[in-house]
């Protein structure tokens, strides 16, 4: 599966945007998806993820209650809706693949060496 991100841009403090990532070769609904983030001289870290069914998704603390993932079948295309955006949420947005389901014990979905396939990235820069 190849996947595409896109939506980024730049975004005052307090605003929204809704980043698509796109699948082409393969059903995005048998994967489970993560979003990752990159920020300058940062680590890459996982911010949410979804499960292959959609029964299952999970945030980090930094982003629960602001950013929100969903999956339109239809589309295959995978949405990571951010609210409340913070300078801190600068960084290059990524999202990523993986064929099985992966739980929360021990944050494993927030690994990025447990995915297969990744994007090239979009850039979110959140400033005044």
């Amino acid at each position: 599966v190849q996947l595409v991100e896109f939506g980024g841009g730049l975004v005052q403090p307090g605003g929204f945007l809704r980043l698509p990532c796109a699948a082409f070769g393969s059903t995005l609904g048998t994967y489970a998806i993560g979003w990752f983030r990159q920020a300058p001289g940062k680590e890459r870290e996982g911010r949410s993820y979804i499960s292959p069914s959609d029964e299952n998704t999970y945030y980090a603390d930094s982003v629960k209650g602001r950013f929100a993932i969903s999956r339109d079948n239809t589309k295959n295309t995978v949405y990571l809706k951010m609210n409340s955006l913070r300078r801190e949420d600068t960084a290059v947005y990524y999202c990523a693949a993986r064929y099985t389901h992966l739980t929360s014990q021990g944050w494993s979905w927030a690994l990025d060496y447990k995915y297969d396939y990744w994007g090239q990235g979009t850039q979110v820069t959140v400033s005044s």
